[in-house]
């Protein structure tokens, strides 16, 4: 990567994901990009080479989490649309790569395009560097599709595995919600890459009805088939108990397997439904639109879990991110277990069972992949997952 910024020195994870997708070369175009909003916390770089294409990238790009940084957010499109944007973006950068990531996807989508780079962090990204994503933009700015790339390991898999997911999504005949459709996977330098289709997210909202979000993970639930059978002897059980046995060399990790053991034991004469969950069905992950409910970001998908692990995970998830204590949103997704699986015929008795076991899978989840857990609304797992888990199974 051959690089020039107009600013100051700009965060180490904003150099790593250019030189991830712009590789050194001494030669090729340079293309310049606008950094958004300025080098001292990039969040996006647009494309400077097309006023439309910017403002488009700007525009489509994000949800604004508030009032204010939907007027910033207005200013810049504004300001890009008009000619004005020197006076508001100061900060640029000149990448020149020859085998860069550009290139690849034009010859993959046989299409000219520009690329606008979600730097983050974000609620939907939590770590940028590991998982870059990039917005396609045509030149007129209509924006075609979205990338992801998986750089290490546990990204490639989880890309692989998003791939698979809305591959066989198609076959499901959802009506409820939207998901992205596969437009290309591959590998670019060792590093699978998966291009979605664009979700109209930027379309107006509506209030999203709690009978509307059931009715949805339901039919995602049933995406796969449902069952009914014993924890003891289930395929979810045996997946999970792989997934801590890889813990084991951690104290934490073994104080989790011997939590799922003990409740496995005390739930033995329970029969339990399974389905499919969409693995993090969070509201930065959703959007329900006058195009409809609108979900995306399916890397966790899975199927054969206990009914209403998507319901659970909404719940927590919009607990914490309204800035509630962790050990208290968890306390209290659990004391509502009964009324959140209700729509999904969880017997009575078998509700608080099922609220812990999708707290030990989220627990193995972050113990697996510290940085999945390490958004600015989350707290250590030590600090109050365990723990409250641990106090919960003392009182069965």
């Amino acid at each position: 990567m051959s690089a020039k910024m107009s600013a100051k020195t700009a965060p180490a994870a904003f150099h790593e994901v250019l030189g991830l997708l712009y590789p050194h070369s001494p030669s090729g175009d340079a293309k310049t990009y606008l950094v958004i909003p300025d080098a001292h916390g990039p969040k996006l770089l647009v494309p400077a080479g097309s006023r439309r294409a910017a403002a488009a990238a700007v525009r489509r790009s994000t949800e604004p989490d508030t009032a204010l940084s939907r007027l910033k957010r207005d200013a810049v499109v504004f300001a890009l649309r008009s000619g004005a944007w020197p006076a508001v973006l100061r900060d640029r950068v000149e990448l020149r790569a020859d085998d860069s990531i550009d290139g690849y996807l034009r010859a993959a989508l046989k299409t000219e395009l520009s690329l606008s780079i979600h730097i983050g962090p974000t609620r939907a990204s939590r770590n940028p560097v590991r998982n870059p994503v990039l917005q396609l933009l045509s030149p007129t700015g209509t924006t075609l599709g979205f990338a992801k790339l998986g750089t290490d390991p546990l990204t490639r898999r989880l890309v692989r595995a998003e791939t698979s997911a809305l591959t066989g999504l198609v076959h499901a005949k959802l009506g409820r919600l939207t998901v992205p459709a596969v437009v290309h996977a591959g590998q670019w330098r060792g590093h699978q890459v998966l291009v979605q289709s664009a979700l109209p997210v930027w379309l107006p909202r509506r209030t999203l009805t709690a009978s509307r979000l059931s009715k949805a993970m339901l039919e995602v639930a049933g995406a796969c088939g449902i069952t009914q059978g014993w924890l003891a002897t289930s395929s979810y059980w045996a997946e999970l108990r792989t997934r801590l046995n890889l813990l084991s060399d951690r104290e934490d990790g073994r104080a989790l397997a011997e939590t799922a053991r003990r409740l496995v034991g005390y739930c033995s004469g329970q029969g339990l439904r399974f389905g499919a969950w969409h693995g993090d069905w969070a509201p930065w992950n959703m959007a329900n639109t006058d195009g409809g409910l609108l979900v995306w970001d399916w890397e966790r998908f899975a199927p054969g879990v206990p009914l209403g692990f998507d319901a659970l995970h909404h719940d927590l998830q919009s607990r914490l991110l309204l800035g509630t204590d962790p050990r208290t949103a968890v306390e209290q997704t659990v004391r509502q277990a009964r009324g959140l699986l209700l729509p999904f015929d969880v017997i009575p008795d078998s509700a608080e069972v099922t609220a812990l076991l999708y707290l030990v899978d989220l627990a193995a989840r972050y113990l697996a992949d510290p940085r999945a857990g390490s958004g600015s609304h989350m707290g250590a797992l030590g600090g109050w997952l365990l723990p409250v888990l641990l106090a919960r199974m003392a009182r069965l």
